[in-house]
């Protein structure tokens, strides 16, 4: 299992005590950050592997943050949110979050949201294996995809679905199904499918000609989403 290393960034000192210990223990290298702004320049020191971000934090929230990360980087980042925020939730997905976690959290969970998202962000596929449909190419090996022979910039979880969807041509997934294969768990009392349906209409903003009248990421009526029928004749990739 990769062990990377982790930027924790939260203004209440015992979230970040007990986040870190949790992580420390699990084999992780952890260095927290106060605030926003502090978050930022130690996100630019350090390089970390993923983020977690606190939304509410002084001088410079969370959404802010990611937003300048999403700039430039495509580090997998998992926000912390208030219960009942989720116009905020909602937010940080669009801006770029790949997951997020309700307050207060298990530590147990957001160690497992972590190692899942880095499962599928850093383990790669075995052999090369490239996707062409229409004027999309997919480059399974590099993790690249071209629209037009534009290259097109998106994160590590967005690439990770438009992988799962494309490599099932015409196969309905649930959103339980796509939160278990991208994210790495199952639906819950704690879960939210806003989740999948962001990064489905992220991916769609940034590949599709008509966002009203998708062609490649269609959705399964009564189902989820799936992706179109090409005749795919490339070898399948094998993970790690």
């Amino acid at each position: 299992m990769f062990k990377g290393k982790i930027l924790v960034a939260d203004d209440e000192a015992s979230i970040r005590q007990i986040v870190e210990a949790r992580l420390k223990m699990a084999g992780f290298e952890v260095v927290t950050a106060g605030n926003g702004e502090e978050a930022l320049e130690r996100y630019y020191e350090v390089h970390p592997d993923l983020v977690v971000l606190d939304i509410m934090m002084p001088h410079m929230d969370g959404l802010q943050v990611c937003k300048q990360i999403r700039k430039r980087d495509t580090t997998p980042i998992i926000m912390l949110t208030a219960k009942g925020d989720i116009a905020d939730r909602i937010n940080a997905l669009e801006m770029g979050a790949d997951d997020y976690i309700i307050k207060p959290f298990s530590p147990r969970e957001l160690e497992a949201r972590i190692k899942a998202v880095l499962r599928r962000t850093y383990v790669q596929p075995v052999k090369p294996a490239l996707i062409e449909v229409d004027d999309i190419s997919i480059d399974l090996s590099r993790r690249h995809v071209l629209k037009a022979n534009q290259r097109v910039k998106l994160t590590e979880m967005e690439f990770s679905l438009l992988e799962l969807l494309a490599l099932n041509p015409g196969k309905p997934f649930s959103r339980n199904d796509i939160l278990q294969q991208v994210w790495g768990y199952r639906l819950n009392q704690y879960s939210d499918t806003r989740v999948v349906d962001v990064h489905v209409s992220r991916l769609r903003s940034k590949l599709e000609k008509d966002v009203s009248d998708p062609e490649l990421i269609l959705t399964a009526r009564g189902t989820g989403y799936m992706f179109q029928n090409y005749h795919l004749n490339h070898p399948a990739v094998e993970e790690a």
